[in-house]
This record gives structure tokens, sequence and C-alpha cells, in this order.
């Protein structure tokens, strides 16, 4: 077939191909020696290719009437059962769903910010300093489902329905805000970032038609958020577990700064001094021993 396609684009025509292939058989072959015979042949061959033309033609005007007659059925029993029925209870089961489900998620939230705010002190003192995060080192709040790693976080919207398309959806990724929901109805999600992110490098799309997935490019790629939104409840970034093999993949050098980072975010959120800060009150330490006739009372750490 390649190599006939080939001849045929060439001859840009049936005409000046069949004239091509009949002279071949004139002038290479004794096929027309015997002109009756080459006649009945070539009528032969042309009846049995018009017959298959003719039964192919057939078989597509009948599946043409075969869709035209199920429209047809498929109309009037709309005119009987109105679509638009069938699709308000889909949407009512959906939005039914979804509600449920955002409801639980907002028991759950109450349940572990009460016992947050009641937890007692640990043995080196210290009290819980937010909500217990998820092993994506995120939460669940009522209206969205989150996660993160040090360069990005993920977020996830649960929809009032099944079956959407992107033109259905008012999404709004700018540097600092974030807005989720549906076309003419209020949004789900809306409001200010915790941190900024990289406008160009995040981007949503739609899962199973029911959950609007949002990818955030962190500006700051060497930061724990503590929430998605400014105002929801925040986790506590004591309690966060990056990946011991993120951590394998980086080099020697990005992994001791990213550990140290680690490190002061913890130090910082129990109220004690930083690896910088403990640096600074080990010279001036030291600086003190060498003086002890110096009155360093009124010393501060800059």
């Amino acid at each position: 077939d390649g190599l006939l396609l080939t001849i045929a684009q060439q001859h840009q025509g049936i005409e000046p191909l069949l004239s091509t292939f009949f002279s071949f058989l004139h002038r290479k072959t004794d096929f027309f020696t015997r002109p009756q015979q080459a006649k009945d042949a070539v009528q032969q061959a042309m009846s049995r290719y018009i017959a298959m033309a003719e039964a192919a033609e057939m078989e597509k005007k009948r599946k043409a009437a075969e869709e035209a007659a199920a429209a047809a059925k498929k109309q009037e029993e709309l005119k009987k059962h109105p679509r638009v029925e069938v699709l308000d209870d889909d949407e009512d089961d959906a939005a039914a769903t979804a509600a449920a489900e955002a409801a639980k998620r907002k028991k759950d939230l109450e349940e572990k910010m009460k016992a947050t705010q009641e937890a007692k002190e640990d043995e080196d003192g210290n009290k819980p300093k937010g909500l217990p995060p998820t092993a994506g080192n995120g939460f669940a709040y009522e209206n969205y489902i989150w996660s993160q790693s040090l360069q990005e976080a993920e977020v996830r919207v649960p929809l009032p329905a099944t079956g959407v398309k992107g033109k259905m959806l008012d999404v709004e990724i700018s540097t600092s805000r974030l807005r989720v929901g549906m076309k003419g109805k209020a949004p789900i999600v809306d409001g200010e970032l915790f941190a900024k992110v990289k406008h160009d490098d995040s981007m949503w799309t739609i899962e199973d038609g029911s959950t609007v997935v949002i990818h955030l490019v962190k500006l700051n790629q060497m930061e724990w958020w503590k929430t998605i939104i400014v105002g929801d409840a925040e986790i506590d970034l004591q309690k966060v577990q990056p990946e011991n093999s993120k951590l394998d993949d980086l080099d020697s050098d990005t992994r001791q700064t990213v550990e140290k980072m680690m490190y002061d975010q913890r130090q910082k959120a129990m109220g004690l001094p930083t690896s910088e800060e403990q640096k600074k009150q080990d010279i001036l330490k030291k600086f003190m021993a060498a003086h002890p006739e110096m009155d360093f009372s009124n010393a501060k750490m800059c």
C-alpha cells in the first residue's frame, strides 16, 4: 500500500494513474494482444470493486438511518422526561455528598483544635504550637485538603458537583492569593496565601470531574508553611516530618542547609535560640569569661 500510495500521489489524479498502469501493461506485457479478454478482465475487476463500494455506501446509509432513529427516540423520551430533572438530581446528590464530607472534616478539625488547646506540657515543658500535621505535612480543612514539601504545596478542593469541566470553574492563582469555586456561585476557597508563590510555575487541573487540584510552587523554597490560607488553623511545624528520601537526594551542602533551616524553625517554634543566635551567645560567653572585669549586665544580642 505504501508503494502504491506514493505512485498515486506522484500522478495527482486517478486518470493519470490509470493511464500509466495501462501503459505499463501495453509496453511490458501481452495483456492487450487479446483485446476482448483484456476488456473482460478490466470489466470484471471494475464490477467487483463497484459492488463493494455500493455495499459500503448502503451500510453507511443504514447506520445513519439507525442513528437518526435513535436520536429521534431519545428526543421523544426527553420531551416526556426532561433531562434537566435528572441533571438536577445528580447535582443535588453530588452537593449533598460534598457537604457531608466537608462536615466530617470540619468536625475532625474542631476535635483536634480542642485537643491541642487542652494538651498538657511535655517533659520539656512544651505544648503543641498548632494542629498535628498529616503524613503529607498539611491538614484536611472543611473546604480543602493540603500537603507540602519544602518547595511545593498541593491543595485539593472537592466540588459540589460531578462531571465538572474547566469552563464551569472560577480559579485564580496569583502571587499571594488563591480563589477556587464554581462560576456563578460563592467561592469555595478564597483568601491570601500563607506565603508568596511563583505564579507562572503554579497550575491547576480537574481530577475525576469532582476535585480541583492546585499545584503551588513556593517562592521561598526553604520554608515550611503553617497553612494555605491566612486565617485558617495552623499546623505545628515542630511535628513536620520531611521524607528522608527527599533529603538523601540532595547534595551534602544543600542537605546541610535544609537541616539547619528545619532546626532553626523548630527552635523558633519552641521559643528557643536559632543556630546563629546560639553561636552569638557562645561567642559572648567566651568573651565574658576572658574579661571578668567587664560588666555585661546590660549587653544585648544583635
